[in-house]
């Protein structure tokens, strides 16, 4: 059954021509990325849902189809007060609400993917909560258009590379006469939660680093505090945006993805930057060689030391034991007269009953002998209690640890799902310590919280003392990451009751509600950073840079924007050819950051898909060749020339849809 809805009342569905993007989806993650084709890039988009209620909030009222024409519907509106068309160029008959078709069937069939118009489409997102559904309509969409882009949400990484080859190696053979080269089908893997995590790390961290790995492409973007006064700051190679003037303030407007219309500016120009005092900057820090990704470190070590084995009363214990052996043979010294070493061997004989009757003997000896027969009988119970410790924790060194008594400043982590699970990676991988509270203790994460020894506290987040355990008053934040949004609010409350000035990030499904969650916390604790964060907020700007080509090297969050970072065929810019790096500047919108030397003939068209040359070593030719940075501001860019850089979506829009205006002309 195949149904179909008008965004809008009395709204014309336009026709589904060729070049247009088709996303397909279950959840409010495939309505996100059409809202970002549609408002952002200025593209057509087809929306494949699935009938009835939504399957990810079931207990919703509104169904999938009417919670996109009302998403639709709030964007046109806030596109007409801000007097712009939402993406669409001059002259774009397909500007605003009418441009999105919105179609309804259980799955993305043959049938069902034909009458969305993907053999004429250019793009397509498979955005399903079920990898096994996605990858199904994904082969199915590369036998209808061998050269359609792929944008496939996979949880599985490993499954995701091989699918990547798969489809690539499919639609290369689909067209035997193209060059695989030139070839613009790509299929790209993505995952909502490898995505999101970097930024919800991030909350937990100020400062942080944003870091962009394309193969053998570093980037890493910085954060930097408003220097003190006297202090020089520091713009690192350029200065990607100036953060809010809230940023660091707790009462300030940043922090719900859907508060406000103030917020960070992206590409600021050198006056903006002098003119700016008081205000963090992102800049851009490094660009190096990407190596493999790092290993997440384990807390505690690789090993349990004896602290965590055997407990602090059985280990003062055995030092009263040791210490009455060693005063009872210091003791058969000074009365017997013996030599130390053999007073101490009759002496462990005596404790552990294994020398014969002092008969004969002075008494002192009789003495000692009597005293090291009772310290014996102390021994006894503790090589008990010694094995059942150390067989107990042994036991529990491949279970979960528990949060050791002296912890603090750590993160508290509330739900281990998919989110959760690579929030806690990242966090590892910063060296960030980590409490975690899961309610299932089969739940995804656990398994990699046991290997990586995170403490773990299994219970229900919303009952008394859970959090206690998780020693949440010394805590320096807290990640609430739970599927269920009441939960995360019930703790929320719970953790500032306890401790009001507790940073806190949480995770919340409906936008209105996180940010009426979000103004009322910074209300009622001015002085306490909060943060509320939607998973499809931060996910679907990757996806949607992913289904516009492979120009795009990846993106970095600059609180509730994101920055871009592509590389271009000068040629077909006209904003870019013939003009000075300096004069192809433009503040909000774009900049250039590096030209790629490679002679011509040696490109490879996916700059992220083989690592950078070294510049400092020439090609057969003699010329240099790589990546040169911090370009002269006049040097003129040629037609012939390959440049990276740094965007905002509606910049890197505007460039696209000139590009393509030039391509038809």
């Amino acid at each position: 059954m195949l149904g179909f809805v008008s965004p809008l009342p009395h709204q014309p569905q336009p026709p589904t021509g060729g070049g247009h993007m088709v996303v397909c989806g279950d959840d409010a993650l495939a309505r996100r990325l059409a809202v970002e084709l549609r408002y952002v890039y200025g593209e057509r988009v087809t929306l494949l849902l699935p009938p009835g209620r939504d399957t990810a909030r079931p207990e919703l009222p509104l169904t999938q189809r009417a919670r996109a024409a009302a998403l639709f519907g709030r964007m046109s509106a806030a596109m007409n007060r801000n007097g712009t068309t939402g993406g669409a160029g001059d002259g774009d008959t397909n500007a605003g609400v009418e441009a999105v078709r919105i179609m309804e069937a259980h799955e993305p069939s043959d049938d069902v993917l034909e009458e969305a118009g993907v053999e004429r489409a250019a793009a397509l997102a498979l955005v399903y909560d079920d990898d096994e559904l996605n990858i199904r309509a994904a082969l199915t969409a590369r036998r209808l258009n061998p050269r359609l882009r792929l944008v496939i949400r996979l949880y599985n990484r490993k499954l995701g590379q091989h699918l990547e080859t798969l489809l690539d190696q499919a639609a290369a053979l689909a067209m035997p006469g193209t060059d695989p080269e030139v070839l613009d089908a790509s299929t790209t893997v993505l995952s909502d939660a490898d995505t999101a995590a970097p930024a919800l790390a991030a909350t937990a961290v100020t400062g942080s680093s944003k870091v962009i790995q394309a193969e053998g492409l570093l980037l890493r973007a910085a954060e930097r505090t408003p220097p003190r006064q006297g202090e020089l700051a520091d713009p690192g190679l350029c200065t990607l945006a100036l953060l809010s003037s809230t940023t660091h303030d707790p009462a300030g407007s940043e922090g719900s993805d859907s508060s406000g219309d103030d917020g960070p500016q992206l590409l600021p120009d050198h006056a903006t930057v002098a003119a700016a005092t008081g205000r963090g900057t992102v800049v851009l820090e490094a660009i190096s060689h990407a190596g493999p990704d790092r290993v997440a470190v384990r807390m505690g070590g690789r090993g349990a030391p004896l602290s965590h084995i055997f407990s602090r009363r059985l280990r003062w214990s055995a030092l009263g034991v040791a210490t009455a052996a060693v005063a009872l043979a210091v003791a058969s010294v000074v009365t017997t007269g013996d030599s130390p070493l053999h007073a101490a061997y009759l002496t462990l004989l005596d404790l552990l009953a294994m020398g014969d009757p002092a008969e004969g003997e002075p008494p002192s000896r009789q003495i000692i002998q009597l005293l090291s027969g009772m310290a014996g009988l102390l021994l006894l119970p503790l090589l008990v209690a010694a094995v059942l410790e150390a067989f107990g924790s042994l036991r529990n060194a491949s279970s979960l640890r528990r949060p050791p008594r002296g912890l603090s400043g750590h993160v508290v982590l509330l739900g281990l799902g998919k989110i959760g699970t690579r929030v806690l990676v990242r966090l590892r991988e910063l060296e960030i310590p980590v409490v975690v509270v899961e309610e299932d203790p089969e739940a995804r994460g656990i398994p990699l919280a046991r290997s990586m020894h995170v403490p773990t506290v299994i219970g229900d987040v919303t009952q008394e003392g859970v959090l206690e355990a998780a020693k949440i008053r010394r805590a320096h934040a807290l990640l609430a990451l739970t599927s269920i949004d009441t939960t995360n609010l019930e703790a929320t409350l719970y953790a500032r009751s306890v401790k009001p000035d507790l940073q806190v990030a949480l995770r919340l499904y409906d936008d209105e509600f996180a940010t009426a969650v979000f103004r009322t916390l910074r209300t009622a604790h001015p002085q306490a950073l909060t943060r509320s964060r939607s998973v499809s907020h931060l996910a679907a700007p990757s996806f949607a840079v992913a289904m516009m080509g492979r120009q795009i090297l990846g993106a970095v969050p600059v609180e509730r924007k994101v920055m871009l970072f592509a590389a271009l065929e000068v040629g077909a810019y006209p904003q870019l050819v013939g003009r000075t790096v300096e004069q192809a500047f433009r503040a909000g919108a774009w900049r250039v950051l590096a030209l790629d030397a490679t002679p011509p003939a040696d490109r490879r068209p996916d700059l992220a898909a083989v690592p950078p040359y070294d510049p400092s070593a020439p090609d057969a030719a003699g010329r240099s060749s790589g990546l040169v940075w911090n370009l002269h501001p006049g040097y003129v860019l040629r037609a012939e020339d390959r440049v990276v850089i740094a965007a905002t979506r509606r910049g890197l829009a505007e460039l696209l849809r000139r590009q393509r205006a030039t391509t038809v002309r």
